[in-house]
C-alpha cells in the first residue's frame, strides 16, 4: 500500500469512528463543550465549537482531510523519535535553534491534533515536552550569543522567543483542560509568566516599539494572557509597558530607531506601519514574516474579546493587509523583494496560508481567496481553515484578481507608496517604489523599479544580503554586505549622484522624508503610467521620474518607457544603472573591456562593483540586448556623446563571496547640473532550444527621441522599426486630473485634459 493510500484509509476511519459516535466523541466534549464561560477551552484559535464542526465534516473535506493527515503523519514521527531539549547555543541555523524552533511548531501541530482526534498520546507529549521547558526555564541564563540588542534565552534573540511563546500558547490552550489544576500552576508560574515578563518588562526595548520585533512580543504576551485568562498582561500586549521611558536615540542592530516617538502595544502596530491600504511599511517579505503573529493573535482576540473588533480595527486594515500582500507578488506568487526581502519567498509559505483561511473566514467570503487557498494545498487545523475547506468542497473560488495598483505607504497613507502596473495575463509587470524608508529594514533607494516578464526577474531588484537560517553564512543572520552593498542607493535601479546614496545612507535623515507621488494612472490598458518625485534624497536636487507601461498594438509586445528627470543647484556625476540577468547579445556601440578588473569606487556600494567594460563615444541612441531564460530584451536609452555606458558586475571586495556575481549596464553622465534620462525596456522575441529557432531576437525600437524638455512639459517619441511612431508628454508640473493643457511643438498644437496624453 502507498503511503497516499494509507493517508486516505486513515482519513475514513477517522470520519467513521466519529459518524458512529454521532459525529462526536462524548469524553472529548466534555472538556471542550464551549459554554458562555470565557474560561473553556479550546478557545484561542481552535474553538470548541469549531472542533465539534470539524469531527462532523472529517472525511468530507478533501483539502482539510489531506491537510490533517499529512499532519498527523509529521507528528507521529516526531513523537516516536522522543522529545530533544538542547541547551541553547547557536545562532540561527545551529541545532539548538532549529530544535527549539522546531519544537514549538511541534506542540502547537501537536496540541490541534489532540483536540480534533481526541487521541491522549498528543496531549501527553505536549505536556511532557511543556514540563521539560518548566524545568529548563527556570535556570536558563540569558542566551550566550551576544549579537542582538535584546537577547533571548532559547534563542539569540527575544524575536525567536516571542516566536516560541505564540505557538505554544496554542498548544497550552488545546490540552489546557487535560491538565490538572496543579500542573497548569506550575506551568503558568514557572515558566509561561516568566516567559512573558522576559520577553516584555525585562527587554522593554524589544517589547514597547512599532517594529515587527515586538508586533511578535505583542502577540506572544496577549496570546499566553488570554489562555491564562491574565488581563494585566492582555493589556500589556494591546497597549505596551507603561512609564517604559526608553531613551528615543536608541537605535536596533539595523540602525533603525527603537523608540522614537514612545508608541507601542499591538494597536499602535496596527495604527503605524500600516497605510490605509493595507501595505506594510517594511515591505512584503517583512509584511509576511508579521502577518502571522497579527492575524493569528487578530484570531484570538475576535474569539476570546469580539466585543474589541478588531477586525474592523483601522477601517479593517488587517484583512487589507492580506490583498495588498497578495497583491505584491509576481505571476507564480512570489514577493517583491523591496526593502530587506529574500527571493523566493512566496504566498506559499505557512504564514500566508492562515492569512487567507483567517482572512476568508472573518472576512467578507472573498472566492479569490479560495483560489489561492487551492493553490497553496493546504489549510489551518481550526475554525478558519475548515470554512476555506467547505468553500472549496462547494466550488466556490474565483481566479484571484492581481490588478494594477497603488498602494499608499505611511499610518495615514500620505508618505509616498509602491505602484504596480500589469499587462494583461501579468506578461509584463513593473514594481515601482516611491515610499517610505521603511524603518530599519529600509533601503536608500527612492524612484527606483523593478520589471517582471510573467515569473522572471528581468531587471531586479536585489533584495537582502543574507543567507536566512544558513549557519555557514554569518550565523543566517545579516551579513556586513547588507550595508554596505544592498542598502546603498547604487544597488537598485535609480539614479545616484556623486556616488553618494541618498540621504547619504543615514538612517535619521532618510527616516523623516518619503518620495511624493506626482500621477497614478491605470484606467486605459494601453497605456499605464505612475509618476513621483523625490526633492530630499540629495539636498539641491530635484529627481521626478515617469514611467509607462505601454501595450499599445502598433509596437508589438508591451514595453517601458522610463523619464528621469534632474533639476540641480549644481554640477553633478550621476549614475543610473539598470540590473539585468543572462547574457549579453549585442550593442549598437562601441566598447573596450581591461585586461584586468578594476574596482568602480571605494564606497557607498561602488566598492562592491568590478568595471568589466567602458563604451566608447556614443551616438543618439544607445542599445544594448540581452538573453535571459530563452527570451530577448532591450534596452534603447538617449545619450550623448560625452555619456559612457558601463558594463559593471557586482562582486568586488568580497573575499566571502557573500554577494551574488550579478551584471548590470550602467549609463554615467558627468559634469551636469539640470538633465533628463530617457529609456525604453522591451520584451520582443525568444528562442527554442528544440527547434534552436530565434524569434524576433532584434530591438523593435528605431529612435528614441526628445522632442521638449521644459519645467512643465517632457515630450518624448518612440518609432519603431515598422516606422510606426507614439507621441508621449508628460506634465511635470500640474498633473491633476482636471487641468487643461495645451503645448506647441514644431508649430503643432497638442490639447488635453489630465497628467499625460498618448497618441
Amino acid at each position: 500500500m502507498n503511503s497516499k493510500s494509507a493517508l486516505t484509509i486513515f482519513v475514513f476511519v477517522i470520519a467513521i469512528g466519529f459518524y458512529a459516535c454521532n459525529n462526536d466523541s462524548q469524553s472529548t466534549l466534555d472538556k471542550t463543550e464551549q459554554s458562555d464561560n470565557s474560561n473553556a477551552h479550546p478557545k484561542l484559535i481552535l474553538t470548541a465549537q469549531g472542533v465539534k464542526d470539524i469531527r462532523a465534516q472529517l472525511g468530507t473535506i478533501p483539502i482539510f482531510d489531506k491537510t490533517l493527515a499529512t499532519v498527523k503523519e509529521e507528528i507521529d514521527t516526531e513523537i516516536a523519535s522522543g522529545i530533544h531539549m538542547p541547551i541553547p547555543k547557536d545562532y540561527s541555523g545551529g541545532y539548538s535553534h532549529d530544535r527549539h524552533k522546531r519544537n514549538f511548531v511541534v506542540l502547537q501541530k501537536a496540541g490541534v491534533l489532540y483536540q480534533i482526534l481526541d487521541d491522549e498520546k498528543y496531549a501527553k507529549y505536549v505536556k511532557d515536552m511543556l514540563m521539560q521547558y518548566e524545568a529548563m526555564y527556570k535556570t536558563l541564563p540569558v542566551h550566550p550569543k551576544t549579537r542582538s540588542y535584546a537577547r533571548g534565552k532559547l534563542f539569540w534573540q527575544c524575536l525567536n522567543d516571542s516566536n516560541w511563546l505564540v505557538y505554544v500558547s496554542q498548544a497550552y490552550d488545546c490540552i489546557y483542560n487535560y491538565l490538572s489544576e496543579d500542573e497548569r500552576q506550575q506551568l503558568e508560574t514557572n515558566l509561561f509568566r516568566p516567559f512573558a515578563d522576559y520577553i516584555s518588562v525585562e527587554n522593554p526595548q524589544f517589547y514597547n516599539r512599532v517594529h515587527n520585533h515586538s508586533t511578535w512580543g505583542n502577540a506572544a504576551v496577549g496570546m499566553i494572557g488570554l489562555v491564562m485568562d491574565d488581563d494585566e498582561l492582555v493589556q500589556r500586549a494591546l497597549y505596551g509597558i507603561k512609564d517604559a521611558n526608553l531613551d528615543a536615540n536608541a537605535k536596533d542592530n539595523d540602525g533603525g530607531f527603537i523608540n522614537k516617538d514612545g508608541k507601542a502595544g499591538f494597536l499602535a502596530n496596527l495604527e503605524e506601519p500600516f497605510s490605509p491600504d493595507g501595505y506594510y511599511t517594511e515591505g512584503p517579505y517583512y509584511q509576511r514574516y508579521a502577518m502571522y503573529p497579527f492575524l493569528i493573535f487578530g484570531e484570538a482576540l475576535q474569539n476570546v474579546k469580539p466585543e474589541l473588533e478588531i477586525f474592523k480595527y483601522k477601517d479593517s486594515v488587517l484583512l487589507k493587509s492580506v490583498n495588498a500582500l497578495l497583491q505584491l507578488s509576481d505571476a507564480k506568487g512570489n514577493f517583491f523583494p523591496l526593502n530587506d526581502g529574500q527571493k523566493g519567498m512566496s504566498t506559499k509559505t505557512n504564514a500566508l496560508v492562515s492569512a487567507v483561511d483567517i482572512t476568508y473566514h472573518f472576512g467578507n467570503q472573498d472566492a479569490g481567496l479560495l483560489s489561492v487557498a487551492k493553490a497553496q494545498d493546504k489549510v489551518m487545523l481550526d475554525d478558519t481553515g475548515l470554512s476555506v475547506a467547505l468553500g472549496l468542497k462547494e466550488n466556490k473560488e474565483s481566479p484571484f484578481s492581481k490588478t494594477s495598483i497603488n498602494l499608499s505607504d505611511g499610518s495615514d497613507g500620505n508618505e509616498g507608496g509602491v505602484a504596480i502596473l500589469r499587462t494583461q495575463n501579468e506578461d509584463l509587470t513593473l514594481v515601482f517604489k516611491y515610499a517610505a524608508q521603511g524603518l530599519s529594514h529600509g533601503h536608500y533607494d527612492k524612484l527606483s523599479f523593478s520589471l517582471y516578464d510573467k515569473t522572471d526577474e528581468v531587471l531586479q531588484d536585489y533584495g537582502l544580503a543574507r543567507y536566512v537560517n544558513i549557519e555557514q553564512k554569518g550565523g543566517g543572520n545579516y551579513l556586513k554586505e547588507n550595508k554596505t552593498w544592498a542598502k546603498q542607493t547604487i544597488a537598485h535601479n535609480t539614479l545616484t549622484i556623486n556616488e553618494t546614496s541618498h540621504f547619504n545612507g543615514k538612517y535619521d535623515v532618510g527616516s523623516q522624508h518619503h518620495s511624493v507621488l506626482h500621477y497614478f494612472s491605470s484606467e486605459d490598458e494601453t497605456i499605464q503610467v505612475v509618476s513621483a518625485k523625490e526633492d530630499n534624497a540629495y539636498p539641491g536636487s530635484e529627481l521626478l521620474r515617469t514611467m509607462a507601461l505601454i501595450s499599445d498594438e502598433d509596437t508589438g509586445k508591451p514595453f517601458i518607457l522610463d523619464i528621469m528627470k534632474v533639476n540641480s543647484n549644481t554640477k553633478n556625476q550621476y549614475d543610473l544603472p539598470f540590473y539585468y540577468f543572462g547574457q549579453v547579445l549585442s550593442t549598437n556601440f562601441e566598447y573596450e573591456t581591461p585586461k584586468t578588473l578594476n574596482v568602480l569606487g571605494i564606497k557607498n556600494g561602488f566598492q562592491h562593483l568590478y568595471l568589466e567594460a567602458k563604451s566608447k563615444k556614443l551616438s543618439n541612441n544607445s542599445q544594448f540586448s540581452w538573453m535571459h531564460q530563452n527570451k530577448f530584451y532591450s534596452l534603447t536609452t538617449v545619450t550623448n556623446p560625452n555619456d559612457e555606458l558601463l558594463f559593471t558586475r557586482i562582486g568586488a571586495n568580497d573575499p566571502d563571496f557573500n554577494l551574488r556575481r550579478d551584471p548590470a549596464i550602467q549609463l554615467r553622465r558627468k559634469n551636469t547640473k539640470n538633465t533628463l534620462f530617457v529609456s525604453v525596456i522591451e520584451a520582443h522575441g525568444n528562442y527554442s532550444p528544440v527547434t534552436e529557432l530565434a524569434t524576433n531576437s532584434r530591438s523593435e525600437i528605431k529612435e528614441l527621441k526628445v522632442l521638449l524638455d521644459t519645467e512643465d512639459y517632457t515630450a518624448i517619441t518612440i518609432t519603431t522599426v515598422n516606422d510606426k511612431t507614439k507621441f508621449f508628454i508628460t506634465a511635470n508640473q500640474d498633473a491633476s486630473k482636471e487641468a487643461k493643457h495645451t503645448v506647441s511643438i514644431n508649430g503643432t498644437s497638442y490639447n488635453w485634459t489630465g497628467t499625460y496624453y498618448f497618441k
